[in-house]
């Protein structure tokens, strides 16, 4: 067994293809829209499918925004360096949530930030 995608729900598909490959630097691996079911599937990540667990963003037809609840945690990417990752991510427009430095009661250093319809995203530097 292996993880294939995490789906997320999304008000403006295009807004949120934007920020995932703009922003974040993946790449749209396919999208597809289903008009009988009035929904559209957008797969982005940043590597082939048959290789890489990918993000699913979901657009349902006419619906602008959801309630994320309390439930919903976080998705966490590993970057080279955590600080450069944050300020780059800052210049190309995207939302920092809290910047760069060790986690709490750890060494680790992680930052958050936030996609378009307010999902966080944890960066973790990579292991040495």
């Amino acid at each position: 067994m292996r993880i294939l995608h995490t789906m997320l729900r999304v008000g403006d598909l295009d807004r949120s293809i934007r920020f995932y490959t703009d922003v974040l630097g993946m790449r749209l691996l396919r999208r597809q829209d289903y008009p009988e079911g009035k929904f559209t599937l957008a797969f982005v990540g940043y590597g082939d499918e048959k290789n890489e667990a990918v993000i699913e963003l979901t657009y349902n037809w006419g619906t602008d925004r959801y309630d994320l609840g309390n439930g919903y945690g976080h998705i966490a990417l590993e970057v080279d360096d955590v600080y450069q990752a944050t300020d780059a991510i800052r210049q190309r427009g995207g939302k920092i949530l809290r910047d760069a430095g060790p986690m709490n009661a750890g060494t680790t250093i992680i930052a958050f930030v936030e996609d378009p319809d307010g999902y966080p995203i944890e960066l973790i530097g990579r292991k040495r």
